[in-house]
């Protein structure tokens, strides 16, 4: 992958993350959950979890490139 691939990957993935964050605030709002019980969703949600590693192993990746 280049440095453009890296970034627009990257970019793609935090949007989703942000996207899938907000829409899980937004459905536990409507549910009146307390932020204690929004917050523990948000941190043990498997897809936000895999979402972050993606985008850790990315930025890796990307400084990897740009020491070459």
């Amino acid at each position: 992958m280049d440095q453009q691939d890296l970034k627009l990957s990257k970019k793609l993935i935090s949007s989703y993350k942000k996207r899938l964050e907000k829409e899980i605030l937004d459905r536990s709002m409507k549910l009146k959950m307390t932020q204690n019980k929004f917050e523990e969703i948000i941190n043990n949600n498997n897809e936000l979890i895999n979402l972050k590693k993606t985008l850790e192993d990315l930025e890796m990746e990307s400084e990897s490139h740009s020491k070459v």
